[in-house]
């Protein structure tokens, strides 16, 4: 029952972060027209996106595995190969998904703080251009760091399913 918890948990979270991401956008209004920033235009953001769709696939795998063992129906054909599948699947969905958490916070720590350099640069020099702005960046990039905490309930939640495949692999090996 625990390992459907899990893997349902694991689907939720990837799904949230997913829909918050994508939807997550900021319109820049300027002199000469305007530009919307979507998670397109950060290239770890789009990892980090590509990173939860993965995860989606798997986890959509997964779950009926789960619910047929929590069931107790019918034995699954070839289980040993199955929990080897369950096995290497988790350590591979355990990596992409630190490295899309690692790569999305990264890059809004970086971009929030260097876009923040920029505008307290230019208004020293009394430009203000980039201040019309901030609070709409502000806003995306801390959207963006809700869809990466998602992300990483996602991960997190990945560990534990990864700790319990590895005992229930050597117990048939």
């Amino acid at each position: 029952m625990a390992n459907l918890v899990i893997r349902v948990t694991i689907l939720l979270s990837l799904i949230i972060s997913l829909v918050i991401m994508v939807s997550n956008s900021a319109t820049l209004v300027g002199l000469y027209g305007e530009s919307t920033v979507r998670y397109k235009n950060v290239n770890s953001y789009r990892y980090m996106v590509t990173s939860a769709v993965l995860g989606m696939i798997y986890s959509l795998l997964q779950i009926p595995v789960a619910t047929q063992r929590v069931t107790g129906g019918k034995t699954l054909p070839n289980s040993a190969r199955l929990l080897q599948f369950d096995f290497y699947g988790d350590k591979v969905l355990l990596s992409l998904l630190a490295t899309g958490v690692g790569a999305a916070f990264g890059a809004t720590v970086d971009l929030k703080k260097n876009f923040d350099a920029l505008d307290d640069l230019l208004e020293q020099f009394g430009s203000a251009s980039l201040s019309q702005w901030r609070t709409k960046l502000d806003n995306f990039f801390n959207v963006a760091y809700l869809s990466t905490g998602f992300l990483l309930v996602a991960f997190l939640t990945s560990i534990v399913s990864s700790t319990l495949s590895s005992p229930a692999l050597s117990k048939k090996g």
